[in-house]
């Protein structure tokens, strides 16, 4: 009696277990995926408008090759269902760059390694700025996409476009454009008043940010998951092309459940503050770069 007992014990602890697995493994399986997604990114840039007469096209040429490492970068972007981080890719810098000030001083103005929940709305980014670490806490933008019919194909991924318009960052480097630049042949006295922005002797007169950009993507069902690169999310599919004013960021290569999966962890250096807190740090350095360089080199730069 003891043994059919004991048998029958067994019987239910096997049915038990054969129960909890098929409830656990969904789970497991959930919280393994993970994918890895590599962007090309590229922004343009017109230096015609740049400078008028007083900087000659060899100099413009120069400024452009030194801010080519900047406009064009790879960036990986590793995703499970909820999480994502969205860094540039780590290469070696080119011989004598890495010190170099022009390199210190555009490294401040972008963005560093990127974290995204959707499931929480957050989004947080590591930032260092003239030294100091910040780390920028925000909640995830609120985009209104509107879905379209048309398809393409990208890589072997079956896309569909996305429309949406979005708010312009004031202190997004890759949108500034020298003010009012559409309006160079126009009245005098429009003319007149950029020139006299000139003469302020503040950087932010001469340019300016659009309030809003049309942004087009290309995101694809066959990858279920809501997140793409940058701040971009909020589609039924993962998002392998975004067109975004001067910028266009484009999915090279995914790697779906690789097998050395990188941890998807909050970042946590650096003083937490808010996007509007870190702009208006940013606004008050330039201010004071402005005073400590712009009066002693400003004026003594026209003699020359």
């Amino acid at each position: 009696m003891k043994i059919i007992n004991f048998k029958k014990q067994c019987l239910a602890l096997k049915l038990s277990l054969g129960v909890l697995l098929l409830f656990v493994t969904p789970k497991i399986s959930a919280q393994d995926f993970q994918g890895q997604a590599i962007y090309q990114t590229k922004t343009s840039m017109d230096m015609s408008g740049w400078g008028g007469d007083q900087m000659s096209e060899q100099r413009k040429k120069q400024i452009a090759d030194r801010m080519k490492s900047m406009l064009e970068k790879t960036y990986v972007l590793n995703f499970n269902r909820s999480e994502s981080t969205y860094k540039e890719e780590e290469k070696l810098a080119a011989p004598g760059a890495g010190g170099s000030r022009w390199g210190s001083m555009m490294s401040s103005f972008t963005g560093g390694p990127q974290y995204k929940n959707v499931k929480e709305s957050l989004i947080l980014q590591e930032q260092e700025f003239f030294g100091k670490a910040f780390l920028v806490k925000d909640s995830l933008p609120q985009l209104e996409w509107k879905l379209g019919n048309e398809t393409k194909q990208i890589g072997q991924y079956t896309c569909f476009m996305a429309t949406t318009t979005k708010p312009v960052d004031e202190m997004d480097f890759m949108s500034m454009r020298r003010r009012n630049r559409g309006n160079d042949e126009n009245k005098e006295g429009e003319e007149k008043t950029d020139s006299t922005k000139k003469e302020s002797g503040d950087p932010f007169d001469e340019v300016e940010v659009p309030k809003f950009v049309v942004v087009t993507a290309w995101y694809t069902p066959q990858i279920p998951v809501s997140t793409g690169p940058g701040e971009y999310h909020g589609l039924p599919g993962l998002i392998l092309e975004v067109t975004a004013d001067k910028t266009v960021m484009l999915c090279t290569k995914i790697v779906m459940n690789p097998q050395e999966k990188e941890a998807i962890n909050k970042p946590e250096k650096g003083d937490v503050v808010t996007r509007e807190e870190y702009n208006q740090i940013m606004k008050d350095k330039v201010a004071e770069m402005r005073e400590m360089y712009g009066g002693r080199g400003g004026r003594g730069g026209r003699r020359n």
